[in-house]
């Protein structure tokens, strides 16, 4: 792994774990419904832009938390510039994360194999 590659994962991580913080405690956009979890960021090597990755759960309206993700990306943004070092604070864009929901769709539909197998 180069040298490089090792500083952006640590900052990849170190992203996740500040933007679970302002989304989860700071955030209060009411289009922002549900319960939200960054599963993975992925920042350009430039560090300009960060790639977001959410998983939504319970949410009203998963595009309207979408857009309002979008609409508080500055705030977000000037949450991230004070606790993370970084010389640019990235531009941050949303996308979302299903595998969860899609983990859980799976498990579901095995139980219900098994049930009809009698198990």
């Amino acid at each position: 792994m180069p040298k490089n590659e090792a500083r952006l994962n640590r900052i990849n991580e170190e992203l996740k774990k500040e933007l679970s913080q302002v989304l989860n405690y700071e955030l209060k956009n009411p289009n922002v419904t549900g319960m939200l979890s960054v599963t993975k960021v992925k920042i350009t090597p430039d560090f300009k832009y960060a790639k977001v990755y959410v998983s939504i759960l319970n949410s009203k309206n998963i595009n309207k938390t979408m857009e309002g993700l979008k609409e508080s990306s500055g705030f977000i943004r000037s949450r991230l510039a004070k606790t993370v070092n970084l010389r640019i604070t990235p531009e941050l864009v949303f996308e979302i994360d299903d595998s969860i929901e899609y983990g859980a769709k799976i498990d579901s539909i095995l139980k219900e194999l098994n049930k009809e197998r009698g198990n």
